[in-house]
């Protein structure tokens, strides 16, 4: 993209290519670290399948609710997403519209907490409402923070702080998960050495107040670990243009951005094809903990439990990741991952709390339970568990071969342009995974009906990579 930016309005050029971790760079990590337990506690794990489950009372029209915000929150981001994403290198300083954005996500993700069974503060329409803000706001503060990335670390340590980024955002997920159980969801359900004897802060399970915590719980930790980007993290220097010439601007790189892609096919077949199976596997996370909640019927510390086994296991998929890569190409890696994926949701299809598989009936009644703990006690919690941990290591695989196999498929003096197009067919069909859900909720009145919609969005990826000359292997020297 950077040869359609006019670099007359850029001010300075970007710091020199230090491989130091300045201060300022490792704060913008930690913003992003900061960020992401809104994912884990709100939207896939515990806040969302309680609100689905409880608070919609409905399981299935629960699932169809949550889509419902995906949908609407996705068609916003669609259209605005990628002009903010082409203008913000025209209008300067970031960090006053990032501070905007931190100043507005704060306090909803806080007023989610008033979302109780008996709909004495909120209703379920405006839960809806809240999400969806919350769902846009997040994708801008994305693009704000990415976009501060070279200025705070320089493009030396660009690597280095967007890694940092990454195991931040997943140790403090873990850890806001862990902190949920030992504090809120364990107390008063079992005796072991060192949990406490009630949830702290006398917090009520009756009330599932223990489920509604985590909103607060994540809107502390974001506030607390944006605070040192602000004070530590450069800005890029004033531009003086404005906002709607930018905006206009920015408009027109766009266009020019995917009109060059006419002259490299593979590339841009890829990023079609991309655009369909990346929204097939976000759907698949977004709505994990709903269908496991409302079809497994797990409760808030089971929940728990399976988020933080699966955000600690998901961590292999990086390496899995790089393993199909070096074996058999980036190309056939992404189709094993989504194939993978694929075997994921037909499993999941055919998983309940006395079916394993669809075929293999199982009596709880008739079965002593695997272990005395509160969780997972049964063998079909244990087989949902692996498919699980399956669906997480190949989803996460397949960000790193994706972005491998762009750049095996593109020259290298065009990669910031195959980029540009990367990001912004990420954004073009966001909202197509929860459309499909919601449509599929509706017409089969079942969450197996919603959630078996998003294999078709993998499929479509799959055949389009089919059309994709070669596999992305480097040539031998």
């Amino acid at each position: 993209m950077s040869e359609l930016i006019n670099e007359a309005d850029l001010g300075p050029p970007a710091p020199p290519a230090s491989t130091n971790l300045s201060l300022g760079a490792a704060c913008w990590s930690l913003f992003e670290g900061a960020r992401n337990p809104y994912v884990i506690l709100v939207t896939i794990y515990i806040f969302m399948p309680y609100f689905a489950s409880v608070v919609v009372g409905d399981p299935v029209k629960g699932q169809e609710a949550v889509a419902a915000y995906g949908q609407y929150s996705g068609w916003i981001v669609m259209v605005t997403a990628p002009f903010l994403g082409a203008a913000i290198d025209k209008l300067g300083r970031r960090k006053g519209w990032l501070g905007l954005i931190v100043g507005l996500m704060v306090p909803l993700m806080a007023l989610l907490w008033f979302s109780t069974p008996d709909h004495k503060w909120l209703s379920v329409g405006e839960v809806i409402a809240i999400a969806t803000v919350l769902g846009v706001l997040f994708s801008y503060s994305e693009v704000l923070h990415n976009s501060l990335l070279v200025n705070a670390a320089g493009l030396g340590a660009a690597h280095k702080a967007s890694a940092l980024a990454l195991a931040l955002g997943n140790g403090f997920s873990v850890l806001a998960l862990a902190f949920t159980a030992w504090a809120f969801a364990l107390p008063g359900k079992v005796h072991w050495a060192g949990i406490p004897a009630s949830p702290l802060f006398g917090l009520n399970p009756a009330t599932f107040e223990p489920d509604r915590v985590v909103a607060l719980l994540a809107a502390g930790i974001f506030t607390l670990g944006a605070i040192p980007l602000f004070l530590f993290t450069p800005d890029t220097p004033r531009s003086k243009i404005s906002v709607v010439a930018a905006v206009r601007a920015s408009a027109i790189d766009l266009w020019r951005m995917v009109l060059s892609m006419r002259d490299f096919r593979d590339g841009a077949i890829f990023l079609v094809a991309r655009m369909f199976y990346v929204d097939g596997m976000t759907a698949i996370l977004l709505f994990a903990g709903v269908y496991a909640r409302g079809v497994m019927h797990w409760d808030g510390l089971t929940m728990l439990f399976y988020g933080i086994i699966l955000s600690v296991l998901a961590t292999f998929g990086g390496g899995v990741g790089g393993f199909l890569d070096a074996r058999v190409g980036p190309k056939r890696s992404v189709q094993i991952e989504i194939g993978m994926s694929l075997l994921g949701i037909f499993a999941i299809l055919g998983m309940a709390p006395d079916r394993i598989l669809f075929f293999w009936h199982y009596d709880v009644a008739a079965h002593a339970p695997i272990w005395g703990g509160p969780f997972f006690r049964t063998l079909p919690d244990l087989v949902y568990l692996l498919i699980g941990f399956s669906n997480a290591v190949f989803i996460t695989a397949h960000y790193a071969s994706s972005r491998t196999l762009l750049t095996r498929l593109t020259p290298p003096e065009r990669t910031a342009t195959f980029f540009g197009v990367y990001a912004l067919s990420g954004t073009a069909t966001v909202w197509l995974g929860s459309f499909l859900v919601n449509l599929g909720t509706h017409i089969f009145h079942t969450q197996q009906g919603g959630f078996g919609m998003i294999a078709v969005l993998l499929a479509v990826g799959f055949v389009g990579l089919l059309f994709v000359r070669g596999d992305g292997r480097l040539a031998a020297k």
